[in-house]
């Protein structure tokens, strides 16, 4: 009889759960970022970064926020968050209103609106955090807007304040040339701007006449043009796409609900006094609501639009972007047992068609199996029965991004890892 060696070992491996955190910036005069855990409801920290904030995004792996705001001495600054330890991990000097990061990880989009005829974009490089290109668009741009293939930047032109001047346009960058292939005419004074996740259809929040332009992304066309609440500037749109959440800031404040397949107003939400960011989770289940006059944020429940939860954070509140963080949380320090030897390598990985998942030829294992969830801890993919220390993951239909994988053999966890997909 063949004797077969196991070889087990006790390790710390990281572990993974599907929690989100929510970062809200101010403008009041609290100087820092608010810190709210999303199954809690409850403000967990408060980050010092001595400047007053207003635009904030959230990278797709949850590792970084990226924030915008304005320096004691008068700058503008870009100032980088590590999620990890609530710190700052670099501030980037540059003209910078809102703020956008690719879905990719790899770029950053910042408005500057302070540019006379011609506004600029900035972008960012994120593995030097310096700037590589500045694209002129229309006059005071703001809102910005990366689709999902990360192939279009759109960006909402205000115009000069207080007059229009070359504004009330949605300025669309080619993300390979980082030149404008298109302007779109839109509202008046376009603050809020949202990509469906399909990349179809994007909305546009046109404060000064009260509604939502609904652009076809193919043609570059206004499809439609929606009657919202009274001055509309935020606006976040869900997962599966169906609805796009639209704060509106006057009028006791509001959130106005689009069904995205009739391109109608479906419902209509009270929350706090002048409400102005918003965000939803990545399962969908909750909308966030940053409440600017009355130092709140609302959390609204998507299946029943209704206000689950009134959460009170520092001094005027904006976060203008996406602050919520999209990925599953990576949990370190689990001991667990696992069947493990020598070595296990991934490779390559980032990846664009397939990886090797290589464990030590020791490893033995009968009828393994390899599963896959995304960054809401969804399983998206399985392989079953294998048997060979080789094991191949194809990206198949996988989107890019941020993925974990989990491989056990007869209900014993052999290793579990993440890996990023990344564009062909």
């Amino acid at each position: 009889m063949r004797k077969i060696l196991l070889f087990i070992a006790f390790i710390n491996i990281a572990s993974f759960v599907n929690a989100q955190s929510a970062y809200i910036t101010h403008y009041g005069g609290c100087n820092n970022v608010s810190v709210i855990d999303c199954v809690s409801n409850t403000v967990t920290s408060t980050i010092p970064v001595g400047m007053i904030t207003y635009g904030v995004s959230v990278s797709l792996d949850g590792r970084k926020v990226y924030v915008t705001g304005e320096n004691g001495v008068g700058e503008n600054v870009v100032t980088v968050i590590n999620t990890a330890t609530n710190t700052i991990s670099d501030t980037i000097t540059i003209p910078a209103v809102m703020i956008c990061v690719s879905p990719n990880g790899r770029k950053v989009y910042v408005t500057d609106w302070n540019n006379g005829d011609s506004g600029t974009v900035s972008v960012i490089n994120t593995a030097t955090n310096t700037v590589s290109d500045t694209i002129a668009v229309g006059a005071g741009p703001w809102g910005v807007a990366v689709s999902p293939d990360v192939s279009k930047i759109y960006v909402g032109n205000l115009g000069q304040y207080p007059s229009p001047g070359y504004g009330n346009t949605v300025s669309v960058i080619d993300s390979v040339t980082n030149t404008v292939t298109a302007t779109i005419v839109v509202g008046t004074r376009p603050y809020g701007i949202t990509v469906t996740p399909d990349g179809s259809k994007v909305y546009v929040a046109n404060s000064n006449d009260n509604t939502v332009s609904v652009i076809n992304a193919a043609t570059n066309t206004v499809t439609a043009t929606i009657t919202v609440g009274i001055q509309p500037y935020g606006m976040a749109v869900t997962p599966d796409g169906s609805k796009v959440y639209v704060t509106n800031y006057k009028a006791s404040g509001t959130v106005s609900v689009i069904n995205t397949t009739t391109d109608n107003v479906v419902a209509t939400i009270p929350v706090g006094i002048y409400p102005y960011g918003i965000s939803v989770t990545p399962d969908g289940s909750k909308v966030y609501v940053a409440n600017s006059q009355d130092s709140t944020v609302s959390v609204i429940s998507t299946a029943t639009n209704t206000v689950l939860n009134t959460i009170h954070v520092g001094s005027e509140p904006w976060a203008f972007g996406n602050f919520i963080s999209s990925y599953s949380q990576v949990i370190q320090d689990i001991t667990t047992p696992c069947m493990v030897s020598a070595q296990i390598d991934l490779y390559p990985n980032p990846f664009t068609t397939n990886a090797i998942l290589k464990l030590s030829p020791e490893t033995v294992i009968s009828n393994a199996v390899l599963s896959v969830y995304d960054i809401s801890g969804r399983l998206v993919s399985s392989v079953n029965n294998i048997m060979s220390t080789d094991i191949n993951i194809n990206r198949g239909n996988l989107k890019n991004g941020l993925y974990y994988y989990t491989l056990t053999d007869n209900g014993t966890i052999i290793t579990r890892g993440k890996f990023i997909i990344i564009e062909e």
